[in-house]
């Protein structure tokens, strides 16, 4: 069974050159983290987020047994303040995986009304070209507010300056994660 997380690292693995400036809007357990510093390599830079301590520890664990390019910050932060770490226009790819923690508090989860903001600070920081990958979990305690409130922002993005693609899970029981791209064309 192929996995949302799966799924958009494929495209990030396309869209990412030595280099770059990557951002983990929701850290975790590090998994996307970690891919973007490879890929990034020892001249990009990675910026990693996340409001828990526990992810924190558990990313930097995963990044020093990976051996990755020391090319990251972790900033125990919420993604919502991405703004005051990164300059607009400059970002190549932005990750987020909404929901809690893999193995966390499922009591601590990302809320509507500040994901819609961090992503709306996304599409400010990414370059021309840039990719935001969305990996929306519906469903659980928050996971239906945030689908209703990030699904009609992103549909009433100007086409002319934003491409977004939705997919589904679509012979998935119940509530399937939905994985959204979205790539600025200005």
């Amino acid at each position: 069974m192929s996995h949302i997380t799966d799924w958009c690292r494929h495209f990030i693995t396309l869209q990412i050159r030595p280099g770059d400036l990557c951002i983990d809007a929701t850290m975790g357990n590090g998994h996307d983290t970690e891919l973007l510093c490879q890929l990034a390599g020892p001249t990009g830079h990675v910026l990693a987020f996340d409001v828990q301590n526990q992810a924190l520890q558990n990313t930097q664990k995963r990044l020093q047994e990976s051996n990755v390019p020391d090319n990251y910050r972790l900033i125990l932060d919420s993604h919502s303040h991405m703004n005051q770490y990164a300059d607009p226009g400059a970002v190549s790819c932005i990750t987020f995986n909404l929901g809690y923690l893999p193995g966390g508090d499922h009591a601590l989860a990302t809320r509507a009304d500040i994901s819609l903001e961090a992503v709306r600070q996304s599409l400010t920081l990414l370059k021309k070209g840039g990719l935001l990958s969305l990996c929306i979990y519906s469903g659980g305690d928050t996971g239906f507010e945030e689908r209703d409130a990030l699904l009609p922002f992103l549909k009433k993005l100007d086409p002319k300056a934003f491409l977004v693609i939705l997919s589904s899970y679509y012979n998935r029981p119940n509530h399937p994660p939905i994985p959204v791209l979205v790539r600025k064309n200005l």
